[in-house]
C-alpha cells in the first residue's frame, strides 16, 4: 500500500512520498520541499491504524465501531486512534464515562451536513462543488470551527479536523464546542466574482445550520477575510438578520477582533515560553527555526523577537531563507503580503540572508522549532537533525505538522513538545473573544486583546501540564492536552444526559 503523498499546490505539481519508499535508494531519494502551500493527499484505501495497540477493551470497541461506520476515512481514523490511545488513564479513573457510553457518543458526530454547491464561472458555465459541515460536539457550547476551501477537502479530512477541534476548543476554557466545514472548491486562480458567487451559493445552503448560539464558523485554508465577508454578506441577505457573532475572523471595521491575525503565531510562542519556564528557561537569547511565511509563521517570528529571541528562517514552496541577523519582518511582510513574491526575493534584498532551494529548513541549528507551514512537514529525519543540533522545544504552529514518529523521537530525547491542539489554540481562543465582544457590543484594544490571549494560552499550558502529571506522564503534553480536554467534555456530556 503506498504511503501518504503530498501535492504542491503552487507552481510545481510534482508528487512525492512522505517518506522514502524502501525500493528507492537513499542516494536517489529527493528531499521534499517545505511549504505553506502543501496539501496532504492520503489514499482513501490506506489501512487505518491497527486497534490492537489500544490496551483497553473500551477504547478498542469504540475505535473498531467508528472505523466500521466510517470506512475509507484514514485521516479520521488516525485522529481517533491518537486521542483514544492517550486517554486510557482518564478512563480508568472515571468508570462512569464507560457506563454512560461517553466514548461511543464522542466519536460519532452530532450532525453531518453534505450538500452540493452550484455556481457559474466567468464564462457562464455551471460548476458544481461539494460542501461539508460536521457539527461534532456541542456539550461545552455552540459549535465552533473553521471553513476550509481546498480541492483535497473530503469528509474524512473535515471529520478529522472537527474531532480535533473538540479538544482544542475545550482547552481554551471559552465555552465552545467543536465543528469543521468546507468544500473541495479551489480559490486559487479564480476571479473575485467567481469566489463571491461560490461563497454566496455555499451560504445559500449552510445558513440554515448556523447561528450565534448554534454554530459559528471562521476561516481556515482558502478562507480569509475576503471569503468571510462574502459568506457573512449572503447570510445577512437570506436571513434578514445582522448577527455579528455568527462569524469570526471578520474585518476589524465591522465586528472583528484585534489580534485575530496575529493570534495563532503569538499563541504558539506564548505556549513555548510556558514550556521552557518549567525548565527554568525562556525564549530570551535563543535561536528559533520557523517554517512557513504566512500569518502563523510571520507573527510567531514577531513574538519571538519581542521576547528576546532570534528567528532566523522562513520558507515557502521554493525553499527557505536563513538570516543570521534575524528575520527582518518589514521586509518579509513586504515580499509575502504586499508583493506576493517567492521567499528567495528576501535573500536578494537582504545581504545577511541566503536562500536554499528545496532541502529542509529543519537542518538549520536552533534551540526552538516552530513548524508553522502545513500538516506533515516535519518527518523523523528532520526530528533527528533538530535533536542532533540541540533543539530544546518544539511547538506546532500548524495543524499536525509533525509525523507521529517525529513526535515520538522528540519525546524520547527529552525535547519539550507542544502538540497543535494546545500550542496553536490561540486562533480559536481569539475567535471566542471576538464572539464575546460581539455579544456585548464592545471593542477591546490590541493590548487588552493580547493580554487576554496570553492569559488563555497560559491556562491551556497549565491544563495540559497538570493533566500529564496527574495521569502519570509528566512533561507529555500530548497526553496532557488530550486527557484534560477529554475529561472536561466528558463531564459536560455526563451532566447533560444521553442526548
Amino acid at each position: 500500500m503506498p504511503p501518504p503523498q503530498v501535492r504542491l499546490s503552487g507552481a510545481s505539481q510534482w508528487p512525492f512520498c512522505a517518506s522514502r519508499p524502501r525500493w528507492i535508494p537513499e542516494s536517489r531519494a529527493p528531499r521534499p520541499l517545505r511549504s505553506a502551500s502543501f496539501a496532504i493527499i492520503t489514499p482513501s484505501e490506506r489501512s487505518p491504524v491497527p486497534s490492537p495497540s489500544l490496551p483497553s477493551e473500551l477504547t478498542r470497541a469504540a475505535y473498531e465501531t467508528a472505523v466500521a461506520r466510517n470506512p475509507g476515512e484514514p485521516e479520521f481514523h488516525q485522529a481517533l486512534h491518537e486521542v483514544l490511545e492517550s486517554i486510557e488513564p482518564a478512563l480508568a479513573e472515571h468508570p462512569e464515562f464507560g457506563e454512560a457510553g461517553i466514548l461511543e457518543r464522542l466519536v460519532e458526530p452530532e450532525r453531518q451536513v453534505i450538500f452540493r454547491v452550484p455556481w457559474t464561472d466567468d464564462k457562464n458555465r455551471v460548476q458544481v462543488n461539494r460542501g461539508f459541515r460536521v457539527q461534532f460536539n456541542s456539550a461545552l457550547g455552540p459549535y465552533k470551527g473553521g471553513l476550509r476551501f481546498h480541492p483535497t477537502v473530503n469528509l474524512s479530512i473535515i471529520k478529522f479536523l472537527g474531532f480535533e477541534q473538540i479538544f482544542k476548543n475545550a482547552l481554551t476554557a471559552q465555552g465552545i464546542g467543536g465543528a469543521k466545514g468546507g468544500s473541495d472548491f479551489d480559490p486559487h486562480g479564480k476571479s473575485e466574482s467567481e469566489i463571491m458567487r461560490f461563497c454566496q451559493s455555499f451560504m445559500n445552503e449552510l445558513y440554515r445550520h448556523l447561528g450565534e448560539h448554534t454554530d459559528v464558523p471562521a476561516g481556515d485554508i482558502g478562507v480569509g477575510a475576503r471569503e468571510i465577508g462574502y459568506l457573512f454578506g449572503q447570510y445577512r441577505k437570506v436571513t434578514n438578520r445582522h448577527e455579528s457573532g455568527m462569524f469570526t475572523g471578520k474585518g476589524t471595521g465591522w465586528g472583528g477582533a484585534e489580534v485575530r491575525t496575529e493570534a495563532t503565531g503569538y499563541g504558539a510562542v506564548f505556549f513555548t515560553e510556558e514550556m521552557l519556564a518549567t525548565k527554568g528557561a525562556s525564549i530570551d537569547g535563543k535561536t528559533a527555526i520557523v517554517s512557513g511565511s504566512g500569518n502563523v509563521a510571520t507573527y510567531a517570528i514577531e513574538k519571538v523577537h519581542q521576547l528576546g529571541g532570534r528567528a532566523i528562517t522562513a520558507s515557502d514552496s521554493s525553499g527557505y531563507i536563513v538570516d543570521e541577523k534575524g528575520i527582518d519582518l518589514d521586509l518579509l511582510k513586504q515580499i509575502k503580503e504586499v508583493e506576493r513574491l517567492r521567499i528567495s526575493e528576501y535573500a536578494e534584498r537582504r545581504p545577511s540572508a541566503h536562500f536554499v532551494a528545496g532541502g529542509s529548513v529543519w537542518d538549520v541549528p536552533g534551540q526552538i522549532a516552530l513548524p508553522s507551514a502545513t500538516q506533515n512537514e516535519l518527518n523523523l529525519a528532520d526530528a533527528k537533525a533538530l535533536i542532533a543540533n540541540g533543539v530544546e522545544a518544539v511547538a506546532e504552529g500548524a495543524n499536525m505538522p509533525c509525523f507521529p514518529d517525529a513526535v515520538h523521537a522528540f519525546q524520547q530525547a527529552g525535547v519539550l513538545f507542544g502538540p497543535g491542539k494546545a500550542a496553536n489554540a490561540g486562533g480559536v481562543a481569539t475567535s471566542a473573544l471576538e464572539m464575546s465582544q460581539n455579544a456585548s457590543r464592545q471593542r477591546w484594544s490590541f493590548s487588552d486583546s493580547e493580554d487576554r490571549l496570553h492569559h488563555i494560552m497560559r491556562g491551556v499550558h497549565t491544563a495540559a501540564y497538570e493533566a500529564a502529571d496527574k495521569y502519570g506522564r509528566p512533561g507529555d503534553y500530548v497526553v496532557g492536552a488530550n486527557t484534560a480536554a477529554f475529561v472536561k467534555v466528558a463531564d459536560a456530556m455526563l451532566a447533560q444526559g444521553v442526548i
